[in-house]
């Protein structure tokens, strides 16, 4: 592979804000785009040569041949572009994460029936080179032209991100395009040239809060105390496990350890789902009476379950586990993910 640009690539981050940020008064400063929830992808295509690559700059090749394929079939002989893998849920609607999770497996076979089940997509939202042309030191406004030109048509397994410098569009689409599994929206300044591995751009995301209660724990695997708090919420038909809240620091965890074991309910741990990437991986978890309410942040659902581990905010004795819900979290309206990666909405 010998391109202007080659891997690996670390690729631009954004830093968080609490709110869109807002269009100067005397004309645009801001490209604004839709956050994809997926797999952080920098396609690289040398004619039949292609690598995707990750966020970590590990190639992600193997586990999407379709993809693979389908740059090859759809997007420029040579380019770089970044991006991001989604797997959309069957018959369309909303992005699937799980779907997308399953495909990061060691055996071929699966990978290959997954593909054919489940196949994912690719939608860009930069062009970092082209031909044998680098575009890194272009502002975002170029860049965001060259990858419109370059991969006008493209489909139907690659798409171009739909993107604004309408401020207010941008506010409804954090809104709106939750309901189709998104994540919230991404800011870039239009003047800044593509810079590796660093917070150039703006992420504003969804944060909500739950107050949920305490079913058990995991045991760190290096370090002494807990390595997680597993919540649970009460629905007409029994408990609902909705995920685990685990980033304490050191000593938080030996605290929480001791707290906890206080109210273990037997001697026996639990066992919890298999790790689909490593089977022998010990997935047991100690069970604790209900009693213990805590408030926790969270950004999205994914079925009735966090989508990322939530983070603890405090304690709630205030609270009663049966006063914990799972009707409580805050559920979007669906929307189109069809109508997001047409642009129907720009």
């Amino acid at each position: 592979m010998d391109l202007p640009v080659n891997p690996p690539v670390s690729p631009m981050l954004a830093k968080a804000a609490t709110g869109v940020p807002a269009q100067p008064a005397d004309g645009p400063a801001w490209l604004y785009e839709p956050k994809w929830d997926g797999f952080r992808c920098i396609v690289f295509r040398d004619g039949d040569e292609v690598v995707l690559g990750s966020r970590n700059t590990k190639p992600l090749t193997r586990y999407f041949p379709e993809v693979e394929a389908a740059v090859r079939a759809e997007l420029p002989q040579r380019c770089v572009v970044d991006g991001e893998l989604f797997v959309p849920q069957p018959g369309g609607g909303r992005l699937a994460w799980e779907l997308l999770s399953q495909r990061i497996h060691p055996a071929k076979s699966r990978i290959d029936k997954l593909a054919a089940q489940t196949p994912a997509q690719f939608v860009a939202f930069d062009l970092l080179a082209l031909g044998d042309e680098d575009l890194t030191g272009l502002s975002t406004a170029e860049r965001r032209a060259r990858l419109v030109e370059a991969l006008a048509g493209c489909g139907p397994l690659t798409h171009v991100t739909t993107a604004t410098h309408d401020a207010d569009l941008a506010t409804e689409w954090f809104t709106t395009f939750e309901g189709a599994g998104l994540d919230g929206v991404v800011a870039k300044p239009l003047d800044a040239t593509y810079r590796q591995a660093e917070r150039v751009m703006t992420k504003v995301k969804h944060r909500r809060t739950a107050d949920c209660f305490v079913v058990g724990y995991r045991m760190h695997k290096s370090s002494p105390g807990i390595g997680s708090m597993l919540l649970g919420l009460h629905t007409d038909d029994g408990v609902a496990f909705v995920g685990g809240a685990a980033a304490f620091t050191a000593k938080r965890r030996v605290e929480l350890l001791e707290q906890l074991s206080q109210l273990r309910t037997g001697d026996e741990p639990a066992q919890g789902e298999k790790n689909r990437w490593n089977a022998r991986e010990d997935n047991s978890w100690i069970p604790v009476r209900q009693e213990l309410v805590c408030e926790v942040e969270y950004d999205q659902l994914e079925g009735w379950r966090f989508r990322h581990n939530p983070r603890f905010l405090r304690w709630r004795p205030d609270k009663t586990p049966e006063q914990c819900r799972l009707d409580q979290l805050d559920v979007p309206a669906d929307y189109d993910l069809a109508d997001v990666l047409s642009g129907a909405s720009r």
